[in-house]
């Protein structure tokens, strides 16, 4: 079994952003609108730490992004790949997500997850998140 010794997590550069497109085709649930080339570009040169990598000898094997506006903390697209899942690699990308909230002194993280993901649901769960009845998302799309 592969240990957490050779997994590293560091912050997505614009030279990755092919291989996170490719990555969320295998490992991600279901296409979101902003999964384009220029979407993640515009996420990186925005806010460069947002989009955090976990790697396991040189492969792409996880994504979160960790968005900060000021005011809340927002996570998307934790994905794990495959063949990776249930080894550490969705808390190494949380931690480091957490870890980063708390550096730029956020205090409250949401987190997207599909309702027809369930074991998205568990995983979410079990890092200690859960839904909000008292709160319904409300979502416009603002392109085509």
């Amino acid at each position: 079994m592969t240990g957490m010794h050779d997994l590293s997590i560091r912050s997505a550069s614009p030279a990755d952003l092919d291989d996170v497109l490719a990555f969320w085709k295998t490992s991600a649930e279901g296409a979101s609108i902003s999964d384009d080339a220029d979407g993640i570009a515009r996420l990186v040169e925005r806010d460069p730490g947002a989009l955090i990598l976990a790697e396991r000898r040189g492969a792409l094997v996880g994504t979160v992004i960790a968005g900060f506006d000021g005011w809340r903390c927002h996570l998307y697209r934790l994905a794990v790949h495959p063949g990776q899942r249930r080894r550490g690699v969705g808390s190494a990308l949380l931690a480091a997500a957490e870890g980063r909230f708390a550096a730029l002194g956020g205090r409250r993280a949401d987190a997207m997850v599909l309702d027809r993901n369930e074991r998205a649901q568990h995983a979410w769960r079990a890092a200690g998140y859960g839904p909000q009845p008292q709160w319904s998302r409300w979502v416009k799309r603002l392109t085509g």
